[in-house]
C-alpha cells in the first residue's frame, strides 16, 4: 500500500493545477457567463512571459513587433513574477474587452467559437515565439527537499507546496464571493444581472474583474508549476484543462469547494493509474487518465442533468436558420470543373492545396448535419475522423477488404464511436456537450491513437494505408515514381461532391425536417410525434459518419495514419473552419473548405505575399473571433444575407414603381 500511497501523494501537483483551473472556470463563469475554453492556454503563455523572463528576454505576442526585448541577463524571480502577473492581467482584460464583452449577449455557440479561436491564436504565439520548447527550463520555485511520512512513503514536497497553495487560493476566494460586497454582486449577477445593478455594481465590471482574477490565478499556477511539468503549447492547454472542466461541472461551475476537492481527487487518482498499470495485466495501458475525466465529466452530466446554469437568456444556442439548398446543374458542376481543371493543370503544390480544400469541406459538412441541422455540437469531430482512418487501415491492410468497400466499413466504425460519444446528447446540449465531446475526443486520442496495438510503431509512420484501386485501376495519390497524381485528386472531388448531395437532400428529406424541429424546441417536436431519441442518435450517426470518411481520404493520401494528424487541435480547427464558412449550408462548408489552413485561399495568399504561411493559424484564430463577434452566420451566411436585402430592396423599388404608376392622376 506505500507504493499506491507514494503514487497518490505524487498527483498532488497535478491535482492541484486541475483544481486551480478548476476554479478559474468557475470565477469566469459566475461572472461572465462565459465558459473559457482557452483557459489553459492564457495561463500557458504567462509561464512562458515568466520562463523567457528568467532567461532575459520578454516576448511580445503582436506580429509585427520585435520576437521578444532583451534585458540581458536574468530579472530575478520578483522582477519576472510581477511582470509575468501582470502579462496575465492585460490578458484578461484583453480577452474580455476584445472578444467576449461584444459576445455576452450572443448564442452560446459564438462564445464556443471565440475561446476556440483564442486557444489557436495563443498556440499559434506560442509555436512561433519558442519553437524550440524543450530549451526553456525553470528552475525551482517552491521548496523541493524530499519529506518522508510515517509509513516511509518519501515525496517531493513541491508538490505538496503547490496543493497547500491551491487551497489557500480557493479559501481566499471562498472568503470574498461569501463576506464582501464585490462577492455578494458577482454571485447576485451570476442568478440576475439586474441583482447586481440593485448593489450599484456594473455586470460588465465585475465580468472583466472575474476575468482578471481568473487570468492571474491560472498564471500562478502553470508559473509554480513549470519546475515540475514541461512547459509545452499543449499540456497545460488540454490535458489539464480538460479535467478541470469535469471538476468545475461536479461544483456546478458555482460550488469552490467541490470544484477543488474535485480537482485534488481526479489529479490523485490519475497518478495512481500509473501504478496500476505496472501491477495489473487488465488495466489499460493507454487513455486511463484522460478516459477519467471523461468518466466524471458523464456522471456529472447525467446526474446533474444540464448542471450549467444559463445568464439572462431563455435560449442561448439559437443557431441561424438553414436554408434548403438549391442543387442545379449549374451550382454542381462549375465547382467541379474548377478543382479538377485545377487538379489536372497547377503544379503539386497546388493539388495539394486544393485537397486539403475538398477534405476539410467533407469534414465542415459532417458539422452541418451535427450543427446546423441538429442543434448538437462537437469538439471531437477529428477525434472520428481518426477512427476512420485507423479502421480503414486495419480493414484494407488486415482483411485484404478493397476499395470502396473498406472506407464505407471504417466509416461505420467511426459512426458507433460518434454515437456512444453523442449519447449524452439524450440529455444536454449546447456548452455542456461540447464539454462532454471534448473531453470524448481527448480520451480517444489516448487510448486509440496511440496504442501501438492499433495504430503499429508510430516510428514507422504510423499505421499503413494501401492506395485506392478499383480492379486494376489504381487511384493513388503515389504511384512508383509519379507522385501528387491528379486522379487521387478527382476520387476526393467525387467523394466531396456525392456527400454534399447527399446533405443537400438530407435538408428537404424528412429525417432533415425532423432534425431541424428538434433543433427549434424539443418539446414542440415531441409533442408533434416526432422521436427526439432516435432523431439525436440520427444526427450524430450521419455526423460520424461523414467524418469518418473525411478521414479515409486523409488516410489515402498519407498511405499512413497517425495520432499526430487527428489531435484535439485538429478538432476544434475543424469547428472553427465549419463556422467561418457557414456552419447551416452546404454553401458554407465549401467556403469552409476554402478557407481551410493550408486551403486555395491560404496557399494563394501566402505565394502572393511569400511571408503569410508561418501565421496562417493565428490569422485563422483572428478571422474565427471576428466572424463569431461581427457575423455569427459565417462567411456564407453572410453572403446569403446580403443577396437576400438586395433581392428586397430591388422588389421593394419595382413595387413602389408600380403603385406610382398606377396611382390616378389628380
Amino acid at each position: 500500500m506505500s507504493d499506491y500511497a507514494f503514487f497518490l501523494l505524487l498527483g498532488s501537483a497535478a491535482g492541484a493545477i486541475i483544481a486551480a483551473f478548476g476554479l478559474g472556470l468557475l470565477i469566469t463563469h459566475e461572472g461572465s457567463g462565459v465558459v473559457n475554453f482557452a483557459y489553459g492556454a492564457m495561463a500557458t503563455w504567462s509561464g512562458y512571459v515568466y520562463a523567457d523572463l528568467r532567461q532575459g528576454a520578454y516576448p511580445f505576442p503582436i506580429p509585427g513587433l520585435p520576437a521578444r526585448y532583451h534585458f540581458g541577463d536574468d530579472v530575478g524571480f520578483r522582477w519576472a513574477m510581477l511582470l509575468s502577473l501582470l502579462t496575465a492581467v492585460i490578458l484578461g482584460l484583453v480577452a474580455f474587452f476584445a472578444v467576449f464583452r461584444p459576445l455576452l449577449r450572443a448564442p452560446a455557440l459564438a462564445k464556443v467559437v471565440a475561446s476556440i479561436g483564442l486557444v489557436i491564436v495563443f498556440i499559434s504565439l506560442i509555436e512561433q515565439r519558442f519553437p524550440d520548447n524543450s530549451s526553456l527550463r525553470v528552475n525551482a520555485i517552491l521548496p523541493r527537499e524530499p519529506v518522508t511520512f510515517a509509513d516511509g512513503v518519501t515525496v517531493p514536497r513541491d508538490g505538496l507546496w503547490l496543493a497547500g497553495i491551491v487551497l489557500l487560493i480557493a479559501a481566499v476566494v471562498w472568503g470574498f464571493s461569501r463576506f464582501t460586497r464585490w462577492g455578494l454582486a458577482i454571485r447576485a449577477a451570476a442568478e440576475n444581472e439586474k441583482g447586481a445593478v440593485l448593489l450599484g455594481y456594473s455586470p460588465v465590471v465585475l465580468a472583466a474583474g472575474s476575468f482578471v482574477v481568473a487570468s492571474v490565478i491560472g498564471g500562478l499556477i502553470v508559473i509554480l508549476a513549470s519546475p515540475m511539468i514541461q512547459l509545452s503549447s499543449t499540456v497545460f492547454t488540454f490535458a489539464f484543462l480538460v479535467p478541470a472542466l469535469g471538476a468545475a461541472l461536479i461544483g456546478r461551475f458555482r460550488y469552490i469547494w467541490p470544484v477543488v476537492f474535485t480537482g485534488l481527487a481526479i489529479g490523485l487518482v490519475q497518478s495512481s493509474f500509473t501504478k496500476m498499470q505496472v501491477d495489473f495485466s487488465w488495466f489499460p495501458q493507454y487513455g486511463a487518465r484522460e478516459g477519467l475525466p471523461f468518466l466524471v465529466i458523464i456522471i456529472a452530466m447525467v446526474v446533474m442533468g444540464e448542471g450549467l446554469p444559463d445568464r439572462g437568456s431563455v435560449d442561448t444556442w439559437k443557431l441561424p436558420a438553414v436554408p434548403v439548398a438549391k442543387v442545379t446543374a449549374l451550382n454542381v458542376s462549375v465547382p467541379v470543373v474548377i478543382a479538377v481543371g485545377g487538379l489536372m493543370v497547377l503544379g503539386p503544390l497546388w493539388r495539394g492545396a486544393i485537397m486539403t480544400t475538398v477534405v476539410a469541406m467533407v469534414l465542415a459538412l459532417s458539422l452541418v448535419v451535427l450543427t446546423g441541422f441538429g442543434g448538437q455540437t462537437s469538439l471531437a469531430q477529428m477525434a472520428f475522423a481518426g477512427v476512420g482512418g485507423f479502421a480503414l487501415s486495419k480493414i484494407a491492410m488486415n482483411w485484404g477488404v478493397p476499395f470502396p468497400i473498406a472506407p464505407l466499413l471504417a466509416a461505420t466504425i467511426a459512426m458507433g464511436f460518434g454515437v456512444v460519444v453523442g449519447l449524452p446528447a439524450l440529455r444536454v446540449r449546447g456548452t455542456n456537450l461540447a464539454i462532454i465531446t471534448l473531453a470524448g475526443g481527448v480520451a480517444i486520442n489516448e487510448f486509440v491513437f496511440k496504442n501501438p496495438k492499433y495504430v503499429g510503431d508510430a516510428s514507422t509512420g504510423g499505421a499503413q494505408v494501401p492506395n485506392p484501386k478499383l480492379g486494376n485501376w489504381d487511384l493513388g495519390l503515389i504511384l512508383g515514381d509519379q507522385a501528387s497524381r491528379p486522379i487521387f485528386g478527382a476520387v476526393l472531388v467525387v467523394v466531396a461532391v456525392g456527400v454534399a448531395l447527399a446533405v443537400a437532400n438530407l435538408r428537404r428529406s424528412g429525417s432533415g425536417r425532423r432534425m431541424i424541429a428538434t433543433r427549434s424546441n424539443e418539446r414542440a417536436a415531441a409533442a408533434l410525434g416526432i422521436s427526439v431519441f432516435r432523431t439525436k442518435i440520427q444526427v450524430f450517426a450521419v455526423s460520424s459518419f461523414v467524418a469518418g470518411l473525411a478521414g479515409c481520404m486523409i488516410a489515402y493520401r498519407f498511405g499512413s495514419v497517425s495520432d499526430a494528424s487527428f489531435g484535439t487541435i485538429a478538432s476544434l480547427t475543424a469547428l472553427a473552419v465549419a463556422y467561418l464558412g457557414g456552419i447551416t449550408c452546404v454553401s458554407g462548408a465549401v467556403t469552409a473548405g476554402i478557407t481551410a489552413t493550408s486551403g486555395v485561399a491560404f496557399y494563394g495568399i501566402s505565394q502572393a505575399t511569400g511571408s503569410l504561411g508561418q501565421w496562417e493559424a493565428l490569422i485563422g484564430g483572428v478571422l474565427l473571433i471576428l466572424t463569431a463577434i461581427l457575423n455569427p452566420e459565417g462567411i456564407a451566411g453572410g453572403i446569403r444575407a446580403k443577396a437576400a436585402e438586395s433581392r428586397a430592396a430591388k422588389a421593394q423599388s419595382k413595387n413602389g414603381a408600380t403603385s406610382s404608376a398606377a396611382a390616378p392622376a389628380h
